[in-house]
């Protein structure tokens, strides 16, 4: 066997295999448009009772800061854990999770922007949208224990 023959057999395995490792690996990515796990809720400024909550499990297989990037961590799922649609007025909006393990907090908010924290209490994360848009707000609630599900509360107030 030639040298140049074995090159060229070389180079065409590694193809190969190059290939199969794409298409057999998904690329890590979170998506908005897939239904959320733990439901979903419409909220008009004013709601009540404020505030609103929802028991979920938090965490998945996705690393947040690969997927999102920025200040972005924890492990989250695919598909968001909840979809909340609101119609602003004027107070700020606060969503915030409450666990007994450290959870993370991801928004993709009505403009299509990413907002993401951790230990915003302690170990809880949160944020407060001081003029917040009307619109689709999906959440993810991460882990750090990756893949392993934790219980957790998410809450959405306009009176923090």
């Amino acid at each position: 066997m030639t040298i140049r023959r074995s090159a060229a057999m070389l180079a065409a395995a590694l193809a190969a295999a190059l290939a199969l490792a794409l298409v057999s690996s998904p690329l890590e990515a979170q998506d908005w448009r897939r239904a959320p796990a733990f439901g979903a809720v419409t909220l008009y400024s004013g709601f009540t009772p404020d505030p609103y909550y929802r028991d979920l499990t938090a965490g998945g297989t996705l690393d947040a800061s690969r997927a999102i990037g920025g200040n972005c961590y924890g492990s989250i799922a695919n598909a968001p854990d909840f979809r909340m649609n609101y119609s602003a007025g004027s107070y700020a909006l606060t969503i915030y999770v409450e666990s007994y393990r450290d959870t993370t907090l991801v928004v993709n908010t009505p403009d299509g922007r990413w907002h993401c924290n951790d230990d915003w209490d302690q170990l809880n994360p949160g944020m407060t949208f001081p003029a917040p848009q009307s619109g689709q707000y999906d959440i993810w609630v991460g882990s750090y224990e990756f893949g392993r599900g934790i219980p957790a509360r998410l809450f959405v107030t306009e009176l923090y």
